[in-house]
């Protein structure tokens, strides 16, 4: 199901090269011959392209029961592609992966990317697989900010798209500079040459270990495991499981990504349906109604939501359930009268 594409030199919009890029994604269900039956998914800050595939930990596996025949990601009518972002660490080139002129990772000296860098890769990635045309392109967190950036980047390729537990602009304190703080003082960080030193592993876990939480993890442990020593190991488990493949020079980059990242006065040129949902208990994208104000100005249909959940910014891949209408909603609109 995993799969990694070459493309080739990219030029980013800073008009730096990469001499190589690699793209890594997952993909069900069949492309129509027309091109024309695809969904693009979109993931989360730290997570990868396996948001979709099961028996992963919580983000990784978040929206696999919404995929299937019949289910609201329909394989048996949609072409469902799931990329990792330009600048991760799962696949796609970052700053973990070899820098062709040195051979030796990019790491700190991964060149500034922006969200429309990521969403014209996507775009290189579904051109290269035969997609002509986008029913929808929806996802968490960071992966609506990608939805929405689609929508001012390619406004004729996409019909819909979806933005979840997410916002407009980037919260507060989500920066490359507070984000490379958090590392800097380790002694393992070495300005960013980390590579080799398990020492960082053992930061990461923690550092996803206290992300997790405050992000509702907890909430969810607690209410599938009740015996506290399993749950601390699960818990345990899914955290060293992620630090052993992230890259922190990604959360550097793609913090700087989403620092430029603001669509507040650029509503009014979104011509998708959208679907715009946060979380009640949100500390990262909380309900706000200067917010809720700002969607006025979309001058397509609009669908808000704010989904009453205990499981905050988690909220959108535990109560997969609550989802099902909004998306089938945002992929099959209802006919004119």
């Amino acid at each position: 199901m995993l799969n990694t594409l070459s493309l080739g030199a990219h030029r980013l919009s800073s008009g730096t090269e990469l001499p190589a890029l690699d793209i890594a994604y997952a993909t069900f269900g069949q492309l129509a011959p027309d091109g024309r039956n695809a969904v693009l998914v979109t993931h989360g800050y730290t997570s990868g392209p396996s948001m979709l595939v099961p028996g992963h930990h919580v983000a990784e596996s978040s929206w696999a029961p919404l995929l299937g025949p019949g289910r609201p990601l329909d394989t048996d009518r949609f072409f469902i592609v799931c990329s990792n972002m330009l600048g991760s660490s799962f696949g796609t080139t970052g700053p973990n992966t070899t820098n062709p002129a040195t051979g030796r990772p990019w790491g700190p000296g991964f060149p500034a990317i922006t969200l429309e860098d990521i969403v014209a890769v996507q775009h290189r990635l579904l051109q290269q697989l035969g997609v002509r045309h986008l029913r929808a392109v929806v996802g968490p967190s960071y992966g609506g900010w990608q939805a929405l950036q689609w929508a001012l980047s390619f406004p004729d390729m996409v019909d819909a798209v979806g933005s979840l537990v997410s916002g407009l602009t980037h919260p507060k304190g989500l920066s490359a500079e507070s984000t490379r703080q958090r590392f800097a003082d380790h002694p393992a960080w070495n300005g960013g040459w980390h590579y080799g030193d398990a020492r960082m592993t053992d930061m990461l876990t923690e550092l996803r270990r206290q992300t997790l939480r405050s992000y509702g993890l907890e909430t969810l442990f607690e209410a599938r495991m009740p015996d506290p020593a399993q749950r601390q190991a699960a818990m345990d488990q899914a955290c060293r499981q992620w630090a052993e493949r992230f890259d922190p020079n990604s959360m550097v980059t793609l913090a700087a990504a989403a620092e430029r990242f603001d669509v507040r006065d650029r509503l009014s040129e979104i011509r998708a349906r959208l679907l715009f949902m946060v979380c009640t208990t949100d500390a990262i994208f909380p309900p706000d109604p200067v917010v809720r104000a700002l969607l006025d100005a979309v001058p397509a249909p609009l669908r808000y939501r704010e989904l009453d959940s205990p499981y905050g910014h988690m909220a959108s891949g535990v109560e997969w359930p609550r989802l099902e209408d909004d998306l089938r909603w945002l992929l099959d609109p209802p006919a004119a009268t």
